[in-house]
């Protein structure tokens, strides 16, 4: 069996259809509502972590503004 680190381009492939899956499961159980309103919510989270990620860069000396 092939490792994941000999092979990035099959672990990405791997987490993209880990997260597929995921939220095939999750939206089977929600209304076009809910769904909408979590995945506001989620892309809000992923844009504050991005944010928190960049400024951690800055200060850090890694990359300037």
């Amino acid at each position: 069996m092939q490792s994941q680190t000999q092979n990035p381009s099959l672990a990405a492939l791997e987490l993209t259809g880990a997260i597929t899956a995921i939220a095939n499961g999750i939206a089977c159980h929600l209304s076009a509502g809910e769904a909408a309103f979590l995945s506001v919510i989620l892309v809000q989270l992923g844009d504050t972590l991005a944010t928190i990620a960049a400024v951690k860069e800055c200060l850090e000396g890694t990359q300037s503004l």
